[in-house]
């Protein structure tokens, strides 16, 4: 039970780590859109995310994948920021109204990426071990539990400023969009420059 207790937990602060944000960034751009209302979409999008970055955990975790960690740190900012224009761009729409199997299958595509980025501290943390798939499996619950945290924390802060504040659902939208992007553009440019 120990086992299942460290690597749960190393998912959880990995996803919650300040150091490693960007994955607390995608997260907040992929939800910042919808509403408490809208919780099974929601819930879909995270849980697609989750599972495109637990197929290509358990790829690359058994070599079936491979790819070069400069590009993969390249494409997670990309992913980011693609997001976060999408939302600018859809701000004025009600939330997402759009094709919703283009959505989720970016979203999948997205997820794979970011598992790619994963991988290379989960394969670290487990070298040695007998058998990759069980821990992988704890660390990847403890990443969807973290994940959920982040998206909680983001609907709560949008209902608290929407419907109590006041703050129109376009502008937090913007805001939160805008204030991504200047956050992900320097990191994209330095990834880009490390290829």
């Amino acid at each position: 039970m120990s086992q299942f207790w460290l690597y749960f937990r190393l998912g959880l602060e990995h996803v919650l780590d300040w150091n490693a944000y960007d994955h607390i960034l995608f997260l907040i751009v992929l939800v910042a859109s919808y509403s408490f209302f809208s919780w099974i979409r929601v819930f879909w999008l995270v849980t697609i995310f989750t599972l495109g970055h637990t197929i290509s955990l358990i790829l690359s975790t058994y070599d079936i994948v491979r790819v070069d960690s400069s590009w993969v740190e390249f494409l997670i900012p990309v992913t980011i920021l693609v997001t976060a224009i999408f939302n600018m761009v859809n701000a004025k729409k009600r939330e997402n109204k759009n094709n919703i199997s283009v959505l989720y299958l970016t979203t999948a595509f997205f997820g794979i990426i970011h598992g790619l980025g994963f991988s290379t501290y989960f394969k670290m943390i487990a070298a040695g071990t007998k058998s990759k798939f069980l821990p992988l499996l704890e660390f990847a619950l403890g990443i969807e539990i973290a994940q959920i945290i982040v998206v909680l924390a983001v609907l709560i802060l949008a209902f608290l400023l929407q419907n109590v504040l006041g703050v129109k659902r376009r502008d937090w939208i913007l805001v939160v969009s805008a204030i991504v992007i200047g956050i992900v553009l320097p990191i994209l440019k330095e990834n880009y420059l490390a290829l």
